[in-house]
């Protein structure tokens, strides 16, 4: 038996690539399915975001393109991370792959996409080169579209009159998630989109807010009940300990399999009822404060049926991309299944 299951919809992601092409009114969706989709499978995802009418999937090494090129032989593939090596060029190249490229040196035969920096100040050229004839696209990235809309707007702006030149020659693309959604004058020809493939929120709210339907369902079972005695603790440090006498539940998943540990007292769902995490998370199991004894195989939902990822992710003070793309799917551990619900 499993510790746990992971459960992906492609349904569900079908219908969150419809209603950002909706918020997009016209602009391509481009889906960004790096890092294995964000935990998803980049396969899956990106044949079936492809499917539901996205134009060109985003990966962030020659490595991912690659492993999608196989599987969608005439798809629109752009890297979006720095070139380790010549090797990396030659492959793109082979395999039709288009780079995005924040230098002055800009490689041959290979589709470019210049990237400007307009205020993330990470990848992105201070000032635009004169784009070449294998120069196909103009692209920059923001830095603030989920936290601070007059931040994103600067941004907007310097892109605008950067790229003005180029209108309707080369495509320009900026937005992400967040503003593909609710910033409009960010949507120029494409958007690259990631995290609202996927049903998460890129503003840590409720994803439904946004018509957003979470892909991803994660669930175990109770592995072991007992009653702790007034006095008594579960886990490592004594972070719990019993006021009471109190049932507990343990989780056969921890830390190595993507739980955190610092997600102690975050809630999840135990029989279809909410129950908080209690004392430290393990490598390998977390325990849950029960109201009764219940029985062994009790099924718990960790992520899905109104249970979030940012809700988890507001616990451990950081967001749900990171929770999500750290869910270990290693068969040994997990049972994966694809379903199109």
């Amino acid at each position: 038996m499993h510790r746990s299951e992971l459960t992906i919809d492609l349904g569900a992601l079908r219908r969150n690539v419809r209603t950002l092409l909706r918020a997009l009114g016209g602009a391509q969706l481009w889906a960004v399915v790096k890092a294995d989709a964000y935990g998803h499978g980049a396969v899956d995802a990106g044949g079936a975001a492809l499917g539901a009418g996205a134009h060109a999937l985003c990966v962030a090494t020659i490595e991912e393109a690659l492993e999608l090129r196989i599987e969608f032989p005439t798809a629109r593939i752009l890297c979006l991370g720095p070139l380790d090596s010549s090797r990396d060029i030659a492959d793109a190249r082979d395999a039709n792959v288009e780079l995005a490229v924040s230098g002055t040196e800009l490689p041959e035969g290979v589709r470019v996409h210049l990237k400007v920096d307009t205020g993330m100040g990470r990848f992105g050229l201070t000032e635009l080169v004169q784009p070449t004839r294998n120069v196909v696209g103009l692209m920059s990235h923001l830095a603030t579209a989920d936290t601070n809309a007059a931040f994103a707007h600067e941004q907007i702006e310097r892109f605008t009159e950067l790229v003005r030149p180029y209108r309707g020659e080369l495509i320009c693309h900026l937005a992400n998630s967040a503003a593909a959604l609710r910033i409009p004058e960010a949507h120029f020809d494409a958007a690259r989109c990631g995290v609202a493939l996927y049903g998460l929120s890129p503003f840590m709210d409720d994803p439904a807010v946004d018509a957003l339907e979470p892909v991803l369902q994660w669930r175990s079972y109770l592995t072991q009940v007992k009653q702790l005695q007034p006095g008594a603790s579960t886990g490592y440090g004594r972070r719990f300990v019993a006021e009471r006498p109190t049932w507990i539940g343990l989780v056969p998943v921890g830390y190595a399999d993507g739980f955190r540990r610092d997600l102690t007292g975050t809630e999840v769902r135990v029989g279809g009822e909410p129950r908080k995490v209690v004392g430290t998370v393990s490598m390998d199991s977390f325990a849950v404060e029960l109201d009764r004894e219940l029985p062994v195989a009790t099924p718990v939902t960790i992520v899905g049926h109104g249970v979030l990822a940012e809700t988890h992710a507001r616990a451990a003070g950081t967001i749900n991309y990171e929770l999500v793309s750290r869910i270990n799917a290693d068969p040994r551990r997990t049972r994966r299944t694809v379903v199109d619900a």
